[in-house]
């Protein structure tokens, strides 16, 4: 502990405001450690890890809780949940930890939350867990297929469900290991304010290690750094970080110089300030979205990178603008969809997203593509694209726009499936034919 504060302490906070109240992973992580920037590399990583993984492993935790527990987990309070979680990842999870240590904590924990009476119950069903860990019974895959699998990864039944029918099971479970790898921190080079070497260069003087990504020249790939915020590269705003997968729509989009680029759903600006700096200073690039407050994530990004050709538009997709029909070069059609494909890097969407939530997303799709097609030009470009792994929403979307509007024709179309510390997702060209 550095200056008084209790890493597991804050973990639990966290682990409250994500499971019980509902807000992102993701975002609740990153504020936590950006107010405590002054812990240790070792327990930063210690308290990222324990809450990620805690969150992560959920179905799973609460699958060893409820065989150990009278008490079931639904029914407990929410802070003695909690406690039991975090102890019980550490205690299958985190070799590095005592088990007597985890026990302690998390009596420690209750009892500073005002839960004596309970610190009994805790520190019995963490002991009994630590002396049976090799002995609990886990769903037999060849009996339970779907159970097996959504409790070895911590993933909901449907999800399993529908990827096995989709995607059969080897392939389902190579995409669910996948979600469990560390999830790599990507970048790209605002080539706007440096070049890709004078990046590299920079970042290599603080320590980091820069590998590079794909066959992107100006993609790196960034471990070894401690707070991303330290780096100087990070202040200047000389790179924007972006996921593999988010880079590869601009590169879809491919656009020439001088065009004019319609974003329907671009916030908060990544997608969108990558084809602006392809553009290279020419066209225009108009990225839109529904709220004031997302148009504001954007028209931050663009004075962020500098640039001149490209404008933030508060509009609803879902709502036709006849100003602009034939407009637009290339469209591009990021569309709102049920994330499936970035679960291993927001670990709380698996959770979050029902599967009636993601018919509605299906839906959503189709009545912006139905509202929005009209803005390709004749001879012009359409990118589809989404960050998850459903056919519903992805090749099945694009084969019911193709059927009811045959002036489009597919020119490329690719699933990803997650891998390697990579999002998966979903992309698809199509052009209009000129003339129609």
């Amino acid at each position: 502990m550095t200056n008084g504060v209790n890493t597991r302490a804050l973990a639990l906070d966290m682990l409250l405001a994500i499971n019980e109240e509902g807000q992102y992973s993701h975002l609740v992580l990153r504020q936590v450690l950006d107010k405590y920037q002054y812990l240790s590399k070792q327990e930063r990583a210690f308290l990222t890890r324990l809450t990620e993984g805690t969150v992560e492993r959920g179905l799973t935790l609460d699958y060893v809780i409820d065989a150990f527990s009278k008490t079931k987990v639904h029914k407990m309070k929410p802070v003695i949940r909690n406690v039991l979680r975090m102890g019980v990842y550490q205690l299958l999870y985190m070799d590095g930890v005592p088990d007597s240590a985890v026990c302690n904590e998390a009596v420690k924990l209750v009892r500073k939350r005002g839960l004596s009476g309970l610190s009994g119950f805790v520190n019995g069903v963490l002991r009994n867990i630590a002396r049976q860990a090799d002995a609990i019974s886990w769903p037999k895959e060849e009996e339970h297929p779907v159970q097996a699998l959504s409790v070895r990864y911590s993933v909901p039944e449907w999800i399993v469900r529908e990827w096995l029918n989709s995607y059969g099971p080897a392939q389902t479970r190579e995409m669910l290991a996948a979600l469990g790898e560390e999830s790599k921190l990507t970048i790209r080079t605002n080539t706007g304010k440096c070049t890709p070497e004078e990046l590299r260069v920079s970042l290599e003087a603080q320590g980091v290690r820069v590998e590079p990504v794909g066959n992107i020249p100006y993609g790196f790939s960034l471990s070894g750094y401690d707070y991303l915020g330290s780096l100087d590269a990070f202040r200047k705003g000389w790179f924007y970080v972006q996921d593999l997968s988010s880079m590869q729509v601009a590169i879809t989009a491919n656009p020439k110089p001088g065009d004019y680029i319609i974003d329907v759903c671009a916030a908060p600006g990544g997608k969108s300030t990558h084809m602006a700096e392809l553009l290279q200073g020419t066209g225009m690039v108009e990225a839109r979205d529904l709220t004031e407050y997302k148009v504001g994530l954007i028209e931050e990004n663009i004075i962020k990178h500098g640039l001149t050709n490209m404008k933030a538009v508060q509009m609803d997709a879902t709502v036709a603008d006849a100003d602009s029909e034939g407009k637009a070069d290339v469209l591009v059609c990021d569309l709102p969809c049920s994330g499936l494909g970035v679960m291993g890097r927001k670990t709380d969407i698996r959770y979050k997203m029902t599967e009636e939530q993601a018919k509605e997303l299906s839906a959503l799709q189709r009545r912006i593509l139905d509202t929005v097609h009209t803005y390709v030009k004749p001879g012009g470009t359409l990118v589809y694209s989404t960050c998850t792994v459903r056919k519903s929403e992805n090749e099945e979307n694009v084969s019911w726009f193709v059927q009811k509007y045959p002036a489009f024709s597919v020119e490329s179309m690719q699933q990803m499936f997650p891998r390697d510390g990579h999002d998966g997702f979903f992309l698809a060209r199509l052009v209009r034919e000129p003339g129609r």
